[in-house]
């Protein structure tokens, strides 16, 4: 999956609703960062503290930082540090798990369903390779996300200063990766949610239940940077201009709402044609960001892009003087 357009570049079995294991903790670890507070000292709960399995070692009454505990969760992939996420974010675990189901819906993770906030092995907690990749491509526009899944080693303190090494052997083994979570139970197998950015562009790779899932994500990646490339469209490049009726300045430019890029094979760029739709004139005033019409991309005859054009600067409207007084020079043009 290409992380800014989401577009899926190879699948197999996307869609096929299976353990997620411990990438169950990339939702546990996104909301937190979104409605909690970081710098909030959290004290463990016995509940929590008992979690088993992967752990950071918590003992109840204990104080972390939510911060501290999320970077528990999401490096060394604590289930311990996610049930005390949970509960502290969410006031209980259940209703922490609500809205991590919640905001699967939101994001179109139409094949997820969480029971729990780490992962374990419980009754119906389920997730698709395709899901998971959506949810990762969210996770890493969150800088606070993306900085602590890409860390390879930490310090963190509560009642003990705990060292925290990534459990994603990818950030060693593969120059460009820079996330995201691992997973494993006997139920789910060897799971890896990866992403690595190289030249600009930037994929994500899911492999549920593989006998070898670090070697499987670089094949995918490799797959990717090798066969594909992107253009990009920025936000206020300029696309042509327009005419202002009795506007200062007369004329504006026209340029692009909003960023968007495109996936294309390697060396596909020259497919790739455009089309400017924007009136021909408008009346002043007119504001920044005014929409003046739209781009169409098309890939040969196929439209795979629609973007809005607005004007670059605003076009005050001309005072009763300075209309006279262009209309005098109109006339001595003459």
């Amino acid at each position: 999956m290409e992380a800014r357009s989401g577009k899926v570049l190879y699948m197999k079995n996307g869609h096929l609703r299976r353990p997620p294991a411990s990438t169950t903790k990339m939702m546990t670890g996104i909301l937190a960062i979104e409605q909690g507070d970081l710098k909030e000292w959290v004290t463990i709960s016995q509940k929590a503290a008992r979690v088993g399995e992967a752990s950071i070692h918590l003992t109840a009454g204990e104080k972390l930082r939510l911060e501290d505990l999320v970077k528990g969760a999401l490096i060394r992939s604590g289930n311990d540090a996610a049930a005390a996420v949970a509960e502290h974010v969410g006031g209980s675990e259940e209703f922490f798990i609500y809205l991590m189901n919640k905001k699967a819906r939101l994001l179109g993770a139409g094949n997820t369903l969480f029971q729990n906030p780490h992962g374990l092995p419980a009754q119906n907690h389920y997730a698709s390779a395709y899901d998971l990749g959506l949810i990762a491509r969210y996770a890493l526009t969150n800088e606070v996300f993306a900085s602590i899944v890409r860390t390879r080693e930490t310090t963190i303190r509560g009642s003990w200063s705990r060292y925290l090494r990534n459990t994603n052997r990818l950030l060693w083994r593969y120059p460009w990766a820079n996330g995201v979570k691992t997973g494993t139970t006997d139920a789910a197998g060897k799971c890896l949610v990866a992403s690595a950015t190289r030249e600009g562009l930037t994929l994500i790779a899911v492999v549920l239940k593989s006998h070898d899932r670090y070697r499987d994500a670089e094949t995918l990646l490799e797959y990717g940077f090798q066969n594909f490339d992107y253009y990009a469209i920025a936000k206020g490049s300029v696309w042509g201009t327009v005419k202002v009726a009795n506007g200062k300045p007369s004329r504006v430019t026209a340029v692009a709402l909003w960023n968007d890029v495109f996936i294309l094979e390697k060396d596909r760029k020259k497919d790739l044609r455009f089309k400017v739709n924007i009136v021909s004139e408008v009346q002043a005033p007119l504001r920044k960001g005014e929409n003046l019409g739209f781009l169409e991309v098309f890939k040969e005859e196929q439209r795979i892009g629609r973007i809005p054009l607005g004007a670059g600067e605003e076009s005050r409207k001309l005072g009763l003087i300075e209309r006279l007084r262009k209309l005098g020079e109109g006339l001595n043009d003459d």
